[in-house]
């Protein structure tokens, strides 16, 4: 039986969305910053990252993030009692599974509450999650990637990416399925 496109409610075939509202997604169309993903000529390192390089070695996002998408950390474990799932995980599982790869939700965790990073901005952001991660010495020599649902400025990924790297970690790549865009 196919399955309802979750946007629209059109046939989906085996899919999620139909093919209609996956061409309508909002697409990266250009090069990225190979570590932060903003969208730079050729694919090159973006001023901020020669400034201020990340904890983490590569980053990927497919969409460039628009509304209505809405804002894979891990969660507090109040937030995710609020929410009642988290929704990097799902993200994560759905990845793991199609890639054929581990998923481990286990070995970091968020162990500070830390309020939204929504509006704030990337020096706030940064106060924000220091700290606010812990990861198990199981991922010594390992190539890590992080998935979530958005970067926005990076600052989550790269706190928890030098935590990982402090436990040990080989590599960190980030995996978002969309990048906020800087301003025009």
């Amino acid at each position: 039986m196919p399955r309802a496109c979750l946007l629209c409610g059109a046939a989906a075939g085996n899919r999620h969305l139909c093919g209609a509202c996956l061409a309508d997604l909002p697409w990266h169309s250009q090069p990225q910053c190979p570590h932060c993903a903003t969208p730079t000529p050729a694919g090159q390192v973006c001023g901020a990252c020669l400034k201020h390089p990340p904890a983490f070695d590569r980053s990927f996002a497919a969409l460039a993030y628009a509304f209505p998408l809405d804002r894979l950390m891990p969660l507090h474990a109040q937030r995710i009692r609020e929410r009642g799932f988290n929704h990097a995980t799902e993200i994560a599982r759905e990845t793991a599974r199609r890639l054929r790869l581990p998923l481990d939700v286990a070995s970091c965790r968020r162990i500070r509450d830390t309020p939204p990073q929504m509006g704030l901005k990337h020096a706030a952001r940064q106060r924000n999650v220091r700290g606010a991660f812990t990861c198990s010495d199981g991922v010594r020599g390992l190539h890590i990637a992080l998935i979530d649902d958005v970067m926005t400025t990076g600052t989550s990924f790269d706190e928890l990416a030098a935590t990982l790297k402090r436990a040990g970690a080989r590599e960190v790549s980030c995996w978002a399925a969309a990048r906020t865009l800087p301003p025009p």
